[in-house]
C-alpha cells in the first residue's frame, strides 16, 4: 500500500451523525497515526530521525475529530507536537515522514523538520515549537477570513503549558472582541513538559479561565472522537455564521514523554496504564463500531494492516529522497514552496 486514501470529512456527508463508513476511515486515520507515531519514535531513538520528536500517541482522537469537522478551505495551526495535526489535515505520511528526515521532499523542503510541519495548499498553517505561538497564527488567519468575508474558519491548537502563556490570552480577547472565526482548542494532556497542570495552573479550569473572556468555553472527553467532531461542528456553525469564536478545552493523555528519550520519571507507569486500558481513543471508537456491528476483529485487523504499510511506505520514501542542496541554504526553499502552494 502506498498513501492512504483521504479522509471524508463532514463537509462530504449529509447532515446528521457521520455514517458507519466514514467512521471505519476515522479509525484508519487514527491507527496510521498511531503507527507513524510508533515508529517515529523507533527511528528517532535510533538516529535516523535527528533532532528528536514529540511523539502525539493518545492524542489521535482530538486530531481526526477536529479535522473531520472542518472544511477543505478551513485552516488548521498546530504546536511543537503535531505529526497527528498534519497527517488528520491531509499531508501525506510520505512527506511528514521525509522532512523528520530532514531530506529534500518533505513538506518544507527538510529544512524544518518535525517541530516545523507546514503545507499552505491542504491549508496546514504550520507548527513550530513557541509556546502557544499556532494559536497567534489562526487567529491572524481568522482577521484576514473576516475581513475578505471569507466562508472558512481558523483551528489553533495549543497545550495545557499554553494556558499559562499571557499571548494565548491576548489572542483569546482579541477573537472574543472582534467576533473573529476562531476556533481555539487546548489539547490538555494534563503535563507541560514534567509538570502536572495540578501544580502550574490556579483557578478551577482552563475552560472557567477562558470563559471570562465572553466567548462559548467547553471541556470535553478528548479521547472520544465523535464528542470533539461534534464540539467543533458546533463551533464552526457559529463562527460562519458570524457569531465568533468557541474555546474548546480537550481532555486527552500523551502515552510517551514530553519528547523521546524522556525517563518520565514525573508519573506512575500505573497511571500511563490506566488512560492506555480505559480511554485510548483508537480502542473507543472500534469498540463503538463493533458493537453496532460494523466492525470485526478481521476488519480491525486488516485496517491496522493498512496503516503499517502506509508507514513502511512513508519510511522507504524518505530513506529514498535526497538530502536538501547544501547551496540552497540562505535562500528561499522553491521547490517546497511551490509545492505547499499559497492560501
Amino acid at each position: 500500500m502506498s498513501e492512504a486514501a483521504a479522509p471524508v470529512t463532514t463537509q462530504d456527508q449529509e447532515a446528521g451523525p457521520p455514517p458507519p463508513a466514514a467512521l471505519r476511515d476515522w479509525l484508519d486515520q487514527m491507527l496510521l497515526i498511531r503507527q507513524f507515531e510508533a515508529e517515529s519514535v523507533r527511528l528517532s531513538l535510533s538516529g535516523q530521525i535527528p533532532g528528536g520528536i514529540h511523539s502525539s500517541a493518545g492524542q489521535e482522537g482530538v486530531a481526526v475529530g477536529t479535522a473531520m469537522a472542518l472544511g477543505p478551505d478551513d485552516v488548521v495551526s498546530g504546536t511543537h507536537r503535531s505529526h497527528h495535526h498534519a497527517l488528520a489535515k491531509g499531508l501525506p505520511a510520505r512527506e511528514v515522514m521525509a522532512e523528520l528526515f530532514g531530506k529534500a521532499d518533505g513538506c518544507a523542503g527538510g529544512r524544518g523538520g518535525s517541530m516545523h510541519l507546514v503545507d499552505f495548499g491542504r491549508h496546514f498553517l504550520g507548527s513550530n515549537g513557541i509556546v502557544g505561538a499556532g494559536l497567534g497564527l489562526a487567529m491572524g488567519a481568522s482577521l484576514a477570513m473576516k475581513m475578505r468575508a471569507q466562508a472558512s474558519v481558523a483551528v489553533g491548537y495549543f497545550g495545557d503549558g499554553g494556558a499559562n502563556t499571557g499571548r494565548t490570552w491576548e489572542f483569546i480577547n482579541l477573537a472574543a472582541l472582534w467576533k473573529l472565526p476562531l476556533i481555539a482548542v487546548c489539547e490538555n494532556n494534563l503535563y507541560a513538559v514534567e509538570t502536572h497542570i495540578s501544580h502550574s495552573m490556579a483557578g478551577e479550569s482552563v475552560t472557567a479561565r477562558a470563559s471570562g473572556f465572553g466567548l462559548p468555553a467547553e471541556s470535553i472527553d478528548g479521547q472520544d472522537v465523535l464528542a470533539v467532531y461534534d464540539t467543533v461542528s458546533r463551533a464552526r456553525a457559529r463562527a460562519l455564521a458570524g457569531q465568533g469564536p468557541t474555546f474548546i478545552e480537550a481532555l486527552t493523555y500523551r502515552y510517551e514523554g514530553h519528547n523521546v528519550g524522556d525517563v518520565q520519571n514525573y508519573r506512575e507507569k500505573s497511571e500511563v496504564a490506566d488512560w492506555f486500558s480505559s480511554r485510548d481513543p483508537i480502542d473507543r471508537l472500534r469498540q463503538r463500531l463493533a458493537g453496532a456491528g460494523e466492525l470485526d476483529d478481521v476488519a480491525y485487523e486488516a485496517a491496522t494492516a493498512r496503516a503499517a504499510s502506509a508507514v513502511a511506505d512513508a519510511i522507504a520514501f524518505a530513506e529514498a529522497s535526497p538530502w536538501p542542496d547544501p547551496a540552497s541554504v540562505g535562500r528561499a526553499w522553491p521547490a517546497a514552496a511551490a509545492r505547499v502552494g499559497r492560501l
